[in-house]
């Protein structure tokens, strides 16, 4: 079994923030999409997206491949909480307890969808991606990302800088890159200190 995957933390409280310095910017997502879905069917396994803040962009890259319908079935948009709630069934009390943009949420997130689809694999993300809505708890850019294997799910907080689709397409990458890193392909990307 590969190590959980480990993506960059959210700094705490009197840290300076990081970004994620995503290892392969040049080879923007399509190239590692591909690779994704060759080492899923390798293993003969399928893939789900339950996204919040990206609002179908990593489902939408993964449909952009060619041959994706091998190994992609499906995702769930779930940006308000009634979604989140009635289709993929996050418990209420998390998110009233929790808030949409947190570890617990995001974990149910990525368990409902794959439960939904009866893939083994599954990604979700939930974050701030601004402008507006960010707090001194969940600054804009803020982001938790969650993939599950079988049943057995990871989570991660994640901090990028830039503007709403900046945030958006890092998020997006970092989901591809956490699933590469769950199968084994490389080591994730490591985080660096923002300017």
């Amino acid at each position: 079994m590969p190590p959980a995957p480990c993506v960059p933390h959210a700094p705490e409280a009197g840290s300076r923030p990081c970004s994620h310095a995503l290892s392969r910017p040049a080879e923007a997502p399509h190239a590692r999409i591909r690779l994704l879905g060759q080492r899923l069917v390798a293993r003969g396994a399928t893939l789900a997206t339950a996204e919040s803040c990206t609002g179908g962009l990593i489902a939408a890259l993964c449909t952009d491949v060619p041959g994706s319908s091998a190994w992609f079935t499906g995702g769930v948009v779930a940006y308000a909480n009634e979604v989140k709630r009635d289709v993929l069934r996050v418990d209420p009390v998390l998110l009233a307890t929790h808030g949409a943009v947190s570890e617990p949420v995001v974990r149910a997130m990525a368990a409902g969808v794959r439960r939904l689809t009866g893939t083994r694999y599954a990604v979700a993300v939930s974050g701030v991606a601004g402008p507006d809505g960010g707090t001194p708890e969940k600054p804009v850019g803020t982001v938790w990302l969650a993939v599950a294997d079988g049943d057995t799910v990871h989570a991660r907080r994640l901090l990028f800088p830039g503007d709403r689709a900046s945030v958006r397409l890092a998020t997006a990458q970092a989901a591809v890159e956490t699933l590469l890193a769950l199968l084994g392909e490389q080591e994730p990307p490591r985080e660096t200190d923002a300017p």
